[in-house]
């Protein structure tokens, strides 16, 4: 039954471009909520090595919640999952990546691990991740930074692709294919 809801609710999803595909861990949500603008940046899907490097900079567990801002089709945090056991939850605002997000997350096994929302990400919750990752880009980032360091508990890692966060130096820099930056929120 929980197959043919999943289907049926695909079906409808893709009638309504507005609609919000959820997967919770116990099943899939619809909930109408308007795109309210267009994306801050294209999607370019992170190489699997560079999600692997991501993730391992950032010491994920299997007590992790990973966040991925902008998580176009949701290999971060499906691969948090798979790989590590961490709960994940991806955050886009186009409704086509959070659909595409969330079958690749039922596809590889892990959609009762994982949440895909909706969202503007300068608008929503992450207070409750343990590790963020990011790609996007300079800008973003520092217009992210105030609210990652003033929202994130202290010890939450947050690791990025590619680019920085202006003057907040990183704990850590690895090259792979490209940079990748860790930093460790602060104690307040």
């Amino acid at each position: 039954m929980p197959r043919l809801f999943f289907a049926l609710s695909l079906g409808l999803a893709t009638l309504w471009s507005s609609t919000l595909v959820i997967a919770e861990p116990l099943g899939l949500v619809l909930t109408e909520r308007p795109q309210t603008r267009e994306p801050d940046v294209i999607f370019v899907p992170t190489p699997p090595e560079v999600v692997d490097v991501m993730l391992q900079m950032a010491g994920v567990t299997k007590d992790d919640i990973v966040y991925d801002l902008g998580c176009g089709d949701g290999r971060i945090v499906i691969a948090a999952a798979k790989k590590f056991g961490a709960r994940g939850v991806g955050i886009d605002i186009d409704p086509e990546r959070i659909k595409e997000a969330t079958e690749n997350a039922l596809r590889e096994g892990v959609a009762d691990r994982v949440t895909f929302l909706q969202a503007d990400l300068f608008e929503a919750d992450f207070r409750e991740a343990t590790v963020v990752t990011l790609y996007l880009q300079p800008e973003p980032n520092l217009r992210l930074r105030p609210r990652l360091l003033a929202e994130l508990k202290p010890g939450t890692r947050i690791v990025s692709n590619s680019y920085d966060m202006g003057d907040w130096q990183p704990q850590q820099v690895m090259d792979v294919s490209r940079r990748v930056f860790l930093w460790v929120v602060p104690a307040r």
